[in-house]
């Protein structure tokens, strides 16, 4: 199941999956009126949920972290102790759990690939209140995978959304891009026989692309949104 795909992989994603552009969560923040009700949805270790929280404390807006996998959720809950105006709900995407026409802007950070179509749209519109707005972000590398997942999660989930994009150029120390290379869905885990050459495999290519000890990837991050 997809619920379990990150199992045994929060804390290297805590600490070295990217970060998001300021400028990203005040556009999402824009999306609604003051004193808003977020629902962040496959919020992982609270990477966007942070941010959010942090930026949208002054503008009184609540956000519910939703997030299936138990290791996540604990990290989720280390990330966001000090933030009282996050809820945090250990439940899947397609069953939120949360109050009929409840939130004011539905977000998927780096996360909507996972989800079940039909039924996460069937979701959105239980929870969403009157006009309410579905939000897809991704930090998309060039070269990597997260090219196809974001294309694909905007031709599935949206009819005519509004883009906008973000330069978020991320520089990667070894320590980090051996943390980053880990904790991904695929890559094995230290208990797994190809773990060894894996990392055999990342060290070689931080060395070919290190510059003065930094490997630089020219992150792009991506949002899409439109009207549920």
């Amino acid at each position: 199941m997809n619920t379990e795909l990150f199992t045994g992989k929060a804390e290297a994603y805590a600490a070295a999956r990217p970060s998001y552009p300021a400028a990203t969560v005040q556009y999402v923040l824009g999306l609604a009126p003051p004193r808003a009700i977020f629902a962040d949805i496959g919020a992982g270790t609270g990477k966007f949920t942070e941010l959010l929280a942090r930026h949208g404390a002054s503008q009184g807006a609540e956000i519910f972290a939703v997030e299936p996998n138990a290791d996540m959720v604990a990290q989720l809950a280390v990330t966001c102790a000090s933030l009282p105006n996050v809820n945090i709900v250990a439940a899947p995407a397609e069953a939120t759990t949360l109050p009929d026409s409840s939130v004011d802007v539905i977000i998927a950070a780096q996360a909507m690939h996972w989800f079940d179509p039909d039924a996460f749209l069937a979701e959105c519109r239980r929870i969403g209140k009157p006009g309410a707005v579905l939000v897809a972000v991704y930090n998309v590398t060039p070269g990597g995978t997260s090219p196809g997942y974001s294309k694909s999660s905007d031709e599935i989930f949206f009819k005519n959304p509004t883009l906008r994009e973000f330069p978020n150029p991320i520089f990667y120390t070894r320590e980090k891009w051996l943390a980053y290379m880990t904790s991904h869905s695929n890559d094995p885990l230290p208990s797994d026989p190809e773990y060894d050459a894996h990392i055999a495999e990342v060290n070689e290519q931080f060395e070919r692309e290190a510059v003065d000890g930094l490997l630089c990837r020219e992150v792009v991050t991506k949002i899409y949104h439109e009207k549920i």
